[in-house]
């Protein structure tokens, strides 16, 4: 007897760690994309005969297109299918990759901006609508900082598996290796049949249930929480080491191993923040007091003149604290999404980071050069604060909803 009820409920474990790997997987791919033109911006410059401002225009191109689409995205994952639209995000994204390396020009590399914008449009909604749906709820907080976890793992690995792709095949050969996985990587999906989420899993009668609006106050907040999350690690992330070097009169190797330190940490937060949201339902004020504690380190690296080690183990726990509240923040979202609508509501709350996007590499290179690099810092912390401001305001929010 204890066999036949346990059957079930092992099934239902096995299909749900099953759905998280793969989802997981899929979000590692969407982060070595990112990676992989920046990576060959010495062998395209070459190849293309131009600067690194063109270089740079198609991030932009990327960026912007990316956040045009994040919400259009999240209807389209609400209204067919959250699997389906992943496994053609990835097939698009290897794509883009792959006839760049077979057509080199510079009018290619803008398509292939475009086209690989379009593709990471799609993780987010489609990810998090999946996840949402088929994780236990008691280990949801777990399974997004998993998820968020693999992410910031296929951008550590990248540059060394491109280096490597170059080195075998050259800047061509790797192109349409980086592309080839993402094609490989849908083709294991549907092997491995992840289940899906949005139009195809309505339940019984819930057509004749009001439609709620999606773009509702809560969401809007979320959005600025987003943006203003986005913010306050982004300039650290670009620009540390170079304001390490010029504000702090750290070597080259010594900013590059704090910066390490702070991503790293990061990483490891966000596995630690999955426990931590498991074990909550305030997750604002999880988000507000992590930052809060994360603002007055920052502020201290950017007014203090700090021995190295020390300087060190500020980057490594601020890091850490900004890895904590990732798990917290998808929560939030998913807390605050209307029934049936998690691909739309992630879609909107992630145009943030790309409106962060856009706008970071614009404020915090106008920083450097002002010959300010310590404001590297303290802008950080200006927007780590105002995220403490709003943070409460997104938690109020979903008990007004409750």
């Amino acid at each position: 007897m204890v066999d036949i009820l346990a059957a079930p409920q092992q099934g239902k474990a096995d299909s749900a760690l099953r759905t998280l790997t793969g989802i997981s997987i899929a979000h590692w791919v969407s982060h070595f994309h990112l990676l992989v033109l920046p990576m060959l911006f010495p062998f395209l410059k070459a190849q293309l005969g131009v600067g690194y401002i063109e270089l740079g225009f198609a991030l932009t191109v990327f960026a912007v297109v990316s956040g045009l689409t994040q919400a259009p995205t999240g209807y389209l994952v609400d209204h067919f299918g959250a699997r389906k639209i992943l496994l053609i995000g990835l097939t698009l994204g290897g794509c883009a990759l792959i006839l760049l390396g077979l057509h080199l020009s510079y009018v290619s590399l803008i398509a292939c901006a475009v086209l690989l914008g379009l593709a990471n449009s799609v993780y987010h909604p489609a990810d998090y609508a999946i996840l949402a749906e088929h994780m236990d709820e008691a280990r949801m907080g777990r399974a997004f900082s998993i998820h968020t976890f693999a992410g910031f793992l296929g951008g550590a690995v990248a540059p060394a598996i491109v280096a490597a792709l170059v080195a075998l095949s050259g800047g061509v050969g790797a192109l349409i290796a980086s592309g080839a996985i993402g094609i490989l990587v849908a083709l294991l999906l549907l092997v491995m049949n992840i289940p899906d989420a949005g139009a195809s899993k309505t339940k019984p009668g819930a057509e004749n249930t009001p439609r709620q609006a999606v773009i509702t106050p809560a969401l809007v907040t979320l959005t600025a929480l987003f943006m203003l999350l986005g913010l306050s690690v982004a300039g650290i992330n670009n620009f540390g080491v170079v304001a390490l070097m010029s504000g702090y009169s750290i070597s080259y190797s010594a900013a590059n191993v704090m910066l390490t330190a702070f991503l790293g940490a990061s990483a490891v937060g966000v596995l630690a923040g999955g426990f931590l949201a498991d074990h909550t339902e305030r997750h604002g004020y999880v988000a507000a007091a992590c930052f809060a504690v994360n603002a007055a380190i920052v502020l201290l690296i950017a007014l203090a003149t700090l021995p190295g080690w020390a300087l060190t183990a500020a980057m490594t726990v601020a890091g850490f604290l900004s890895g904590v509240i990732a798990p917290s923040r998808d929560m939030l979202v998913r807390n605050a999404a209307p029934a049936g609508a998690a691909g739309r509501a992630f879609g909107i709350v992630s145009t943030g980071f790309n409106l962060g996007g856009i706008v970071s590499p614009l404020l915090f290179g106008w920083i450097m050069d002002q010959s300010a690099p310590r404001w590297v810092f303290g802008a950080s912390v200006i927007f780590m604060v105002a995220t403490v401001v709003l943070s409460p305001f997104t938690e109020r929010k979903r008990e007004d909803k409750a």
